[in-house]
């Protein structure tokens, strides 16, 4: 894992973020102190409609009308 100065990180982000792409971690640093790692990120999976169906209920108050000072509120009274 390379470790980077904040200066070589601003000058070569595009080099930097081939080597993140590539599988490596870079570890950026200021005055040789590590401060923060670049890495890949995750591919989010496709989402599915309905998978959280069975997992959550909503009570029936939910849909009831805001009490007329929390409306007011929200409008921005």
């Amino acid at each position: 894992m390379p470790t980077v100065n904040v200066h070589e990180a601003k000058t070569h982000l595009s080099r930097l973020l081939a080597q993140v792409e590539a599988g490596e971690e870079v570890t950026i640093a200021r005055n040789g102190k590590p401060v923060a790692r670049l890495v890949a990120c995750k591919p989010r999976g496709k989402r599915q409609f309905g998978s959280l169906k069975g997992k959550i209920t909503i009570d029936d108050s939910f849909f009831d009308p805001l009490p007329e000072e929390e409306l007011r509120l929200w409008e921005g009274g």
